[in-house]
Order: C-alpha cells, then sequence, then structure tokens
C-alpha cells in the first residue's frame, strides 16, 4: 500500500536540503522501497553542470548503496526557491532519472508521483513515462 500524501510530504522535506545556487530550481524527491522504508534526495548542483545530480537519481544511489534494489513508487516535487508549496507546477522527471529507474523498477508497477502539494498530484507508471525503455533484458538479445 502507498500512503501517496506521506511521500509527497517527505519529498517536500528532502526538498529544503537542495543544494541549487546556479539554477535556484529545487526538487525533492522521496523514494518507497519495498522494505516500506523512504529514501530521500534533493538536487545538488555543480558549476560545471555535468556533475549534477537530480534528487530521484540521489534518492536511488542512497537507497541501492544501502542494499535496497526494489521499489514501489517515487514522489517528486520541484519549483523555483521561493515559490509556495501548491503553487508551482508539476516536476517529471529527466530521461537520465526515468533511466535509472528503468534499471531497479518494474515499468508496468512502479509508480511515479509528480505533485504540487500533497492534495494535487498526477501519478504515471514508470512505463508510461519511459515507453520502450532500454533496460538489461536488452542486452540479453
Amino acid at each position: 500500500m502507498i500512503d501517496r500524501k506521506l511521500l509527497i510530504e517527505k519529498a517536500f522535506e528532502a526538498q529544503k536540503f537542495c543544494y541549487t545556487p546556479y539554477s535556484n530550481f529545487n526538487v525533492g524527491a522521496a523514494l518507497l522501497g519495498a522494505n516500506g522504508k523512504i529514501y530521500q534526495g534533493c538536487n545538488i548542483e555543480n558549476a560545471a553542470y555535468s556533475p549534477t545530480n537530480c534528487a530521484e537519481r540521489t534518492a536511488f544511489f542512497k537507497a541501492v548503496s544501502e542494499g535496497q534494489m526494489e521499489f514501489s513508487a517515487i514522489a517528486i516535487v520541484g519549483n523555483k526557491e521561493g515559490v509556495k508549496q501548491g503553487e508551482g507546477d508539476y516536476c517529471a522527471p529527466c530521461a537520465v532519472c526515468r533511466q535509472v529507474m528503468a534499471e531497479f523498477c518494474d515499468l508496468k508497477t512502479f509508480k511515479v508521483i509528480i505533485a504540487k502539494s500533497a492534495d494535487d498530484y498526477l501519478e504515471y507508471t514508470l512505463e508510461e513515462l519511459l515507453p520502450l525503455a532500454f533496460t538489461g533484458k536488452d542486452l540479453d538479445k
């Protein structure tokens, strides 16, 4: 059972720790492991840009580095610094983050929740956001 409101609240909580001196666009993520634990992540920028890490990948890398390899859902929130909760736009994961999700998640069952607030959110399966995904199975062909 996915407690969507709790997951979204944890994503907003994670957003408070963003390091975004260049874009001032803060993203928080809360990843629900199959073990029931929530792994939080925030985006962390770098002046060289390419070493920047998204909130979603931060959450996944934290979870995997702690031995968790199966996941149920992720909530993602994001907006410019100073925009109040509920007033921004939905913040969908970038293509790189979607590919990382495909490495660890079932495309048909993993839920991606993008939210403006705990009551205003959209929910997709990973397959809806990444049709025709390239996965490890493709390397076996």
